[in-house]
């Protein structure tokens, strides 16, 4: 885990903790997994790396802490049009980036475009909305589920 993403660990903890939320043991796992990521994940599948590396907590435990940090901004729900709801850490150390999502196996990557970035700063500027956010989702088949030929 990079320095910076150590830091977000800290300040989650500490946004949590400041919120009146209660220690738990679970929560420093999964505070570590999401820290790690480069990428949104749902709760299943947070709970499956945490019991990958050993550090395993309840399903309830782990949508409780989500919930928690979403609630003291610490974490943001990304939707990508799956059906599952799916979180990043918010300033954990990873640039802003967008999705692109396969729609045959579910596998979602991070991708980031400076034209692009430009284009929608474009964008924003003449539309009547001060827009405070934007997210891309591409969707297709990744190069393993695409048909070859």
């Amino acid at each position: 885990m990079s320095e910076q993403q150590g830091m977000w660990a800290e300040r989650a903890e500490s946004a949590l903790a400041d919120a009146g939320r209660r220690r738990g043991g679970a929560r420093r796992a999964i505070l570590d997994v999401l820290a790690s990521q480069d990428c949104a994940l749902t709760a299943a599948e947070l709970e499956d790396r945490l019991r990958a590396t050993g550090r395993a907590a309840s399903r309830a435990s782990v949508y409780r802490v989500m919930e928690e940090l979403e609630q003291v901004g610490m974490i943001q729900r990304v939707e990508v049009g799956t059906g599952l709801a799916r979180y990043e850490p918010v300033g954990a150390g990873s640039e802003h980036h967008h999705h692109l999502v396969c729609e045959r196996c579910g596998r979602i990557e991070p991708f980031h475009d400076d034209g692009l970035e430009r284009a929608i700063e474009r964008v924003s500027e003449s539309v009547p909305l001060a827009v405070t956010e934007h997210e891309i989702v591409i969707r297709g088949a990744c190069r393993a589920c695409a048909p070859q030929g």
